[in-house]
């Protein structure tokens, strides 16, 4: 078994995820490049707003945590969203900019207007879609998405057909639909689209394998959260031969959110092994920026950006939180340019009240002293439902050592 786990001082997960019996059928690309939809799907977060200035200031910093594409966000919304993209495109960044658009030449006149590499052109093809709420067959979606599709790439634009509710689609309708549009309008990619977040990654690998033997072009994985799936199924596109993964920082995006770009980074960097050029230390301040612009703010437990990932209450093994870090976290609170931090409350040990006192330089405190002292924080953190703040910690000190 290859050590690929294992990268001393930033990670130590399982080694189970590259035995042969769970990788060796895996049809990984050479490359995954990043599409991220923040400023166009993370603003569809009930109640954010994200004005010009702002969706500036998240490009810049997404292209230096190292984003292959930004999605920039859908022209032919308002004047204010056209002049951001506008902009945006004109900024000189490394990632290729796209826009969101519709079935509609004049969304592509608007693409090509604000000068973005490449477009995603939405279509519904899930069942309940097109029964309730457009009233369409695929054929009617077929006859729609032809002629924009083929105007897109005459005007040079990379072409993703984005057929959503995907997962929701009856099978002859989307192979039928992605058959049709082979015949007369080959796009460049093709996404696979969980939008209500319902399929397995099974279901999700499936469509995948079965979309790409049906157009034999690039596939696209975008996934929304509803299940608490979104990353999982994303991941597992990946293993399918999905070459690209959307995302959006933090997780934001309609209902529960969109797969959460940190999540799909270190996903992709650690769990599946494939070499990235990531700048994870960046990215607490790229989920600083979104929060504060967006008004949205993180869960304490939040993955890989929660602020309580990294910090210890319970006793055992608090020395370790401190001198060997991946004895009790899968990476390194410095991966993504953090600190481990111990607390005192209920949980708290006879280790927890020792450490406590050293890093004040009282390390000669008896035991019996120190378990006096346990006791009352217990009590205080019982009392109060919470953690103790240094100062309480102080204070109890004061009262039992004087």
């Amino acid at each position: 078994m290859e050590n690929r786990h294992i990268q001393e001082e930033k990670w130590w997960v399982s080694p189970y995820n590259f035995v042969n019996e769970v990788c060796g059928e895996f049809d990984l690309p050479e490359k995954v490049e990043i599409h991220d939809a923040t400023l166009r799907d993370g603003e569809q977060t009930p109640g954010v707003v994200f004005r010009k200035d702002d969706k500036v200031r998240i490009a810049r910093m997404l292209d230096e945590v190292g984003v292959e594409r930004i999605e920039a966000g859908m022209p032919a919304v308002s004047e204010e969203d056209f002049a951001a993209i506008k902009e945006i495109t004109q900024l000189g960044l490394h990632a290729k900019i796209y826009t969101f658009a519709r079935a509609m030449m004049v969304d592509i006149d608007k693409a090509v207007e604000c000068g973005a590499h490449g477009v995603i052109i939405e279509v519904p093809i899930g069942y309940p879609k097109l029964k309730y709420q457009f009233k369409w067959t695929w054929e009617d979606v077929l006859r729609k998405s032809i002629d924009c599709v083929n105007y897109a790439k005459k005007r040079n634009l990379h072409t993703v057909y984005f057929p959503y509710d995907t997962t929701r689609a009856r099978e002859e309708d989307l192979t039928n639909l992605l058959t049709g549009m082979m015949n007369d309008a080959p796009p460049d990619a093709i996404g696979v689209v969980d939008t209500m977040g319902c399929a397995l990654p099974e279901a999700i690998k499936y469509l995948v394998r079965k979309v790409k033997k049906l157009t034999g072009l690039p596939v696209e994985i975008h996934t929304h959260n509803d299940f608490g799936m979104g990353v999982a199924t994303e991941l597992a596109a990946v293993t399918a031969g999905a070459s690209v993964v959307h995302s959006c920082a933090n997780g934001l995006g309609e209902r529960t959110g969109n797969a959460a770009l940190e999540e799909l980074m270190v996903g992709l960097h650690i769990l599946l092994g494939m070499k990235t050029n990531y700048r994870f230390d960046k990215i607490i301040a790229l989920s600083e920026l979104v929060s504060s612009l967006s008004g949205v703010n993180l869960a304490n437990n939040k993955p890989v950006l929660g602020r309580g990932n990294y910090i210890r209450e319970s006793g055992i093994g608090v020395d370790l939180v401190m001198t060997n870090p991946l004895a009790m976290f899968a990476t390194t609170p410095r991966f993504t340019g953090r600190e481990a931090e111990v607390v005192l409350g209920k949980k708290s040990g006879k280790a927890s009240i020792t450490y406590m006192l050293e890093k004040l330089g009282m390390d000669n405190t008896s035991d019996e002293n120190i378990m006096q002292i346990l006791k009352e924080v217990k009590e205080k953190s019982t009392e109060k439902k919470g953690l103790l703040s240094p100062e309480e910690f102080k204070e109890i000190i004061k009262r039992k050592l004087g």
